[in-house]
């Protein structure tokens, strides 16, 4: 089944940012671009926003008219449009699971409906089971070109970063960049590491050699599926959240894997996905892992 990229419109400028992205990176991938917005009838007391058939209409044809731009931009793309009724949030991971990536404004915020990081956004991420890209206004198609790195961060044991750097790769095949391929480090406690942990760390010569063969590891397989893309392996101390910022100033695309957590108060993302979302100027795609 081929699989649209699916872009989530409210009619802001970062949403509008997001459909432009999503159409770029559909004709690179040669998928249909589906372009979406979820909405349910509000009505507002100090907004006249009339009846709800009023609204529909509106809604429908502001995305009519914003899927008619990214066709003439793009003469061959195959676009599709929906309005999708019900809770932003379970219809935006719902349109996510049927797509190769859903991408949406990182600061919608519209008169109606909006798509925020802070809230729909981030529960978003939570919930959907694809990968999930947020663009910020401003970005232009002059930032994906060469000298302009697909940046991927990379924890934990080989499979445990598979699905982000799979992406990252993946990516930057189709576009000819480089993949700077990040693992953070800190000094823990000495009691948090096995005997079996500290014999491999005196084996590697120490943390950072360690560390180093670690990030090795996880990339030789994609290595080998793309020897053509270029790969700077990036080892430093520090939080893994301030060492991927950076290096995201020159930065076409940031990946990250979605460790997701819920608690009594609602569902969490991992505090690095938190921290490059809210800080990055490029455009952040967040992975879920497995």
């Amino acid at each position: 089944m081929t699989r649209p990229i699916t872009a989530g419109v409210d009619g802001t400028e970062e949403s509008l940012a997001a459909l432009a992205w999503a159409a770029r990176e559909a004709v690179r991938r040669g998928l249909p671009l589906r372009v979406v917005h979820a909405w349910r009838f509000e009505a507002h007391d100090t907004v006249d926003t009339g009846d709800a058939a009023t609204q529909e209409r509106w809604v429908r044809e502001s995305l009519a008219e914003a899927a008619r731009t990214v066709s003439g931009l793009h003469p061959d793309l195959t676009v599709t449009t929906d309005v999708l009724r019900g809770d932003a949030v379970e219809t935006l991971a719902g349109a996510a699971a049927d797509a190769e990536m859903l991408v949406l404004g990182s600061r919608g915020h519209g008169r109606i409906m909006g798509f925020l990081v802070g809230s729909v956004g981030q529960q978003v991420i939570v919930d959907a089971r694809r990968p999930v890209v947020f663009v910020r206004a401003g970005g232009r198609p002059s930032n994906e070109v060469a000298g302009h790195e697909i940046v991927v961060g990379q924890q934990g044991d080989p499979e445990d970063s598979a699905a982000a750097l799979g992406f990252a790769f993946e990516t930057a095949a189709r576009r000819g960049a480089t993949v700077r391929a990040v693992r953070a480090w800190t000094l823990p406690p000495v009691f948090a590491y096995s005997p079996a942990s500290l014999k491999l760390l005196d084996e590697a010569g120490g943390l950072e050699p360690y560390e180093q063969k670690a990030l090795a590891a996880a990339l030789a397989p994609w290595r080998e599926r793309h020897p053509d893309v270029h790969v700077i392996e990036h080892v430093e101390m520090g939080s893994a959240g301030q060492v991927l910022l950076s290096v995201s100033g020159t930065a076409q695309l940031m990946v990250v894997g979605r460790r997701a957590h819920r608690t009594a108060v609602g569902a969490r993302i991992g505090s690095v996905a938190h921290g490059v979302l809210h800080h990055a100027d490029c455009p952040v795609a967040v992975v879920p892992q497995g």
